[in-house]
């Protein structure tokens, strides 16, 4: 999310200021500072990032775009999906990494229009199963944010639009050790 936000701005031609945990990829730093954009650096087990962008972009005047948890920004992560079933037709099963629930949810809208019989699974770290949590009891579920390998899904909660698509659409979820 933090590289495509910085390229597209770099495109248009305007500012970013993106805010990501000290502990991200180097390679995921480099090529979100190598678009250009401004990083800010939080702390993910003490920091809140959402309160931290937020603040951001209304002392700068910028517009805030979330990572997970939007309309045009799920649908936007759905074409992955839409990209692969254009690339090979229905599937029995398809099986998504998950964090906020952006990715999950575009999927399971990809799916659910272009596989209509297609199993859609969510994969989150066991570390981190917030979403299966919520999934099983039907109500979003907060954790600590989880220690984990798989940097991406360090979400302690899932998103409140993406939640209500991945109850409506989304088979199960099923999670992984690191």
């Amino acid at each position: 999310h933090a590289q495509a936000v910085a390229l597209a701005a770099k495109i248009l031609g305007i500012p970013a200021i993106i805010v990501m945990p000290h502990d991200a990829s180097p390679a995921k730093l480099a090529a979100t500072v190598g678009y250009g954009a401004q990083v800010v650096g939080y702390d993910r087990y003490k920091d809140d990032a959402l309160a931290i962008a937020q603040g951001l972009a209304a002392e700068h005047g910028m517009r805030f775009i979330p990572p997970f948890d939007h309309p045009d920004v799920l649908c936007g992560q759905g074409t992955a999906a839409l990209e692969l079933f254009q690339e090979v037709g229905e599937l029995d099963a398809l099986f998504v990494c998950l964090g906020g629930g952006g990715l999950l949810s575009g999927s399971a809208l990809s799916a659910r229009a272009l596989s209509p019989h297609c199993k859609v699974y969510g994969v989150e770290p066991e570390a981190g199963n917030d979403v299966q949590q919520s999934f099983r009891t039907g109500q979003r579920v907060r954790i600590p944010t989880p220690v984990t390998i798989a940097d991406g899904a360090q979400t302690p909660l899932v998103g409140e639009l993406t939640f209500e698509l991945i109850r409506r659409h989304v088979d199960d979820i099923l999670t992984a050790t690191d």
